[in-house]
């Protein structure tokens, strides 16, 4: 009776702790998803982006009244070093709340929630009126996000590319810890300078057509703990531990037992 009643609790615990693979195992539908419809992601200039505008044209010299100038960036000792050794670094512009740069010559210029495809353009053309053959280059300085919650290595992380998807930010941040929710990873992200939200299923690949599945400038991605981390610190930090040599005793009392 006692061998039974210890195996019974022996093997209770041992499913206690397995996790089934619908709640940790990524893309698990993807051979059902229609990966053709993934749309073309292009990032929308928001209010607040730090934006380098660089025109320039076949006759250099008429475009340099359309550029702001560059300043001299010193080093650290800056006083051991001469102009010449200093970094030459281009302005940036500021996108107001209104969603509009203040540019040379051209004055205001209403860039807030424009593509960077239709903002040249529409640059291009305000600039033909002044030179021949402009061309125009966009760039945001300061495209970012951050992830934080159960992840390896939570943090802000700078976007080279200006273009990141949800499961490329999670490896940024070492992706989610064992005690991630997998199933419900909130994004929140502001839209016209309204702040919103929306949760994630990332153990279903229809979420590579949604538009969460590319990240735009100042997304914040949570991922919320599970069960077992919210009962585990309600309990302790060392209740794994407890758990982990409850079950190699339990283990060697059956084996003697069985002898």
């Amino acid at each position: 009776m006692i061998k039974k009643t210890i195996l019974l609790f022996l093997g209770c615990l041992l499913l206690s702790s397995c996790v089934s693979r619908k709640k940790i195992a990524y893309f698990q539908n993807v051979s059902e998803v229609n990966l053709d419809d993934t749309q073309t992601y292009q990032p929308a200039f928001k209010p607040d982006d730090l934006l380098m505008i660089i025109v320039s044209a076949p006759d250099t010299e008429a475009a340099i009244p359309f550029n702001l100038p560059a300043v001299s960036v010193m080093g650290a000792n800056n006083a051991s070093i001469d102009l010449a050794q200093s970094q030459v670094q281009f302005q940036t512009y500021l996108v107001d709340k209104e969603g509009y740069v203040q540019l040379p010559v051209i004055g205001a210029f209403k860039i807030g929630g424009l593509s960077r495809e239709v903002a040249v353009s529409g640059l291009v053309n305000t600039l033909k009126k002044y030179i021949k053959n402009p061309i125009v280059n966009i760039r945001i300085m300061n495209y970012k996000i951050s992830v934080w919650g159960e992840v390896m290595q939570p943090g802000t992380f700078v976007i080279n590319s200006e273009r990141i998807t949800l499961p490329e930010a999670l490896s940024k941040a070492g992706d989610l810890t064992v005690y991630g929710l997998r199933d419900k990873i909130l994004v929140i992200r502001e839209i016209d300078g309204k702040r919103t939200h929306n949760f994630v299923d990332i153990t279903k690949a229809d979420f590579i057509n949604s538009p969460f599945y590319y990240l735009t400038q100042n997304d914040l991605v949570y991922v919320e703990p599970n069960k077992t981390k919210i009962n585990s610190s309600a309990v302790g930090p060392n209740i794994s531990i407890i758990i982990s040599a409850a079950s190699v005793i339990l283990s060697v009392v059956v084996a003697l037992l069985l002898r």
